[in-house]
């Protein structure tokens, strides 16, 4: 038996423990469990950092750890273009400038130069020419020691994305692009001994990782800064139903551009490579929302982000787990992670076809 972080768990590994969620007595995952991707990617959901394995191991088939997905594919096309190849290269220098800017805010109390982060921030959106390429921009811009610094910026992007389906202004657009970059950086506080810990964190250590909301808020408090940006620090990993944290708030008590925030931070997270794999499908990302957390989220900002990832993919062909390649036509908004598919002259309705799910997009 030996502890291991869930960024470094892969399919196969068995749970040699229940693993309740640390605010409730719900039971997350039980003792025994074969996991596969979309039991990792349950644990990313509800911050799960590391749990205990059985020192054995079975072979999964690589159709359930999604290891194929955008590897010689789709992500592969997108990569080798010149406007990804553009677009990476001013992202990379921009979490460059990030990391020292934070730092220096952290560190040394410096203000936070909300205009200049904004301006850089916009001047990315702008290298792309709609909502589809910024969207594959960001799942193309991660791998599988991703920084907070990466994954800020990736957050700050997609929530000006998600502002803009909410149908928000611009200058709404701008302050919620803002909460998403600025989110995570209390973790900053957080020695690199805990965060990078091999072995099983004390109590103690963390209840340490859990402050970082917390520190952020303290970070922002007499910066001269928007109060949705120092709320969405604070309440980020709050959930609509209470079992969040750091103060287990319900509902209306959580700031809206920190539950847009929370959607976003999640969505990152679950779609981050793995060793194991690429980034993971965005239709089997859904289903986990689907499946566990439409009811964490308030359903207002949550079933609006979902159809729009599943609107960007209409048209495209994808491959089912049963081999076949077929091209989406049609999205059923009751059952978001199950379009119908166009397969030759046949249309397979996933939402009735149960047995079958999209395993990649081609």
């Amino acid at each position: 038996m030996r502890r291991v972080y869930t960024s470094e768990l892969v399919p196969g590994m068995i749970t040699a423990e229940d693993i309740y969620h640390y605010n409730s007595n719900q039971l997350i995952l039980p003792k025994g469990l074969v996991l596969t991707d979309q039991a990792i990617t349950r644990l990313d959901d509800y911050s799960i950092i590391s749990i205990r394995i059985e020192d054995d191991e079975v072979s999964i088939p690589a159709s359930s750890t999604g290891a194929d997905y955008g590897g010689e594919t789709y992500f592969k096309q997108i990569r080798s273009s010149q406007e990804f190849k553009k677009f990476k290269q001013k992202f990379q220098s921009e979490v460059s400038e990030f990391k020292d800017h934070f730092n220096d805010v952290v560190r040394k109390n410096a203000p936070i130069d909300v205009d200049g982060l904004m301006e850089k921030s916009l001047a990315l959106i702008n290298e792309t020419h709609s909502s589809v390429d910024l969207l594959d921009m960001i799942h193309n811009m991660r791998d599988f020691d991703d920084s907070t610094y990466v994954h800020s910026l990736n957050v700050g992007l997609l929530c000006h994305l998600f502002a803009k389906w909410l149908h928000m202004s611009d200058e709404e657009a701008n302050l919620a692009m803002m909460c998403g970059l600025l989110h995570d950086i209390g973790k900053l506080m957080i020695p690199d001994a805990i965060l990078k810990k091999p072995g099983r964190l004390t109590p103690e250590e963390y209840e340490q990782v859990k402050e970082h909301p917390t520190n952020g808020y303290i970070v922002f408090l007499h910066q001269n800064i928007d109060i949705h940006i120092k709320n969405s620090a604070l309440m980020h990993h709050e959930r609509c139903d209470g079992s969040g944290y750091p103060m287990q708030l319900k509902g209306e008590q959580i700031d809206p551009y920190a539950k847009m925030v929370a959607i976003a931070d999640v969505y990152d997270a679950m779609t981050s490579a793995r060793v194991y794999r690429g980034p993971m499908c965005p239709f089997k990302v859904i289903s986990v929302f689907e499946e566990e957390g439409i009811q964490r989220y308030d359903p207002k900002y949550i079933l609006v982000f979902l159809e729009h990832i599943v609107n960007t993919y209409i048209g495209n062909t994808v491959r089912l787990s049963d081999g076949r390649t077929g091209k989406i036509i049609y999205i059923n908004k009751d059952f978001l992670s199950r379009p119908t598919v166009q397969v030759g002259d046949k249309f397979v309705d996933l939402a009735k076809e149960k047995n079958l799910t999209i395993e990649a997009i081609l």
